[in-house]
């Protein structure tokens, strides 16, 4: 699927990188091994902007700094809720052989993902979330999907223009359903009759003794 780039400034971002893996990489020519490494770096500002870059070199340091100059060039905007701090709507992502599902998650339910999937998500900002990989586990076809998944949710307000709707016919669909359902009713405590009480009325009086 082919995505509509937007051109975003990164001079105003405060942008930080965070390596997902690095691979000791050998190519063999004629006068022996050269040995290589290749790091898979992703950054992003915690407010709703990301992107992965990798950098090839001769060491880790030189290897992670081309990453993030080739990630720095890669940046795209998320989606992210007001409320709750969670993406739009339920999506996947795939790339390769790789595939991630994305679905949004209530407030205080944190991010549910784990290796390459966790360091996007963190690095877009997004903090209630719940994700599961369906397909390769590499890191970077995982990377790349979900990439490809944040890059397929749509804004709320572009969905209400396309669609000629508003915008409140469409974003609390959920919330009017549920003000919509009457509360649920609360049954009062019984009370419970005394002991003494319970007894006395139960029991019947005692027979005098006949003479």
């Amino acid at each position: 699927m082919k995505h509509s780039f937007e051109k975003i400034d990164i001079s105003a971002l405060e942008l930080k990188d965070q390596v997902v893996s690095i691979n000791r990489v050998t190519k063999v020519v004629k006068g022996g091994k050269n040995l290589s490494f290749s790091a898979l770096v992703v950054v992003g500002d915690s407010a709703g902007h990301v992107g992965y870059g990798m950098g090839k070199a001769r060491e880790v340091s030189s290897a992670i700094k081309k990453g993030v100059e080739a990630a720095k060039k890669n940046i795209v905007r998320v989606p992210i809720t007001d409320k709750g701090s969670t993406i739009p709507h339920t999506v996947t992502g795939r790339y390769g052989s790789g595939a991630v599902l994305l679905k949004p998650a209530s407030e205080g339910t944190g991010v549910i993902a784990g290796g390459a999937v966790r360091a996007v998500i963190t690095a877009a900002g997004i903090q209630n979330i719940l994700t599961k990989s369906l397909g390769s586990t590499t890191a970077h076809n995982v990377v790349k999907a979900t990439v490809d998944a944040l890059m397929r949710l749509k804004r709320p307000e572009r969905v209400a223009r396309l669609r000629g709707k508003d915008l409140a016919d469409i974003v609390p669909a959920d919330e009017k359903r549920r003000k919509s359902e009457p509360p649920a009713a609360v049954s009062a405590p019984v009370a419970e009759p005394a002991p003494a009480e319970a007894a006395g009325s139960d029991s019947a009086p005692a027979a005098a003794p006949q003479a």
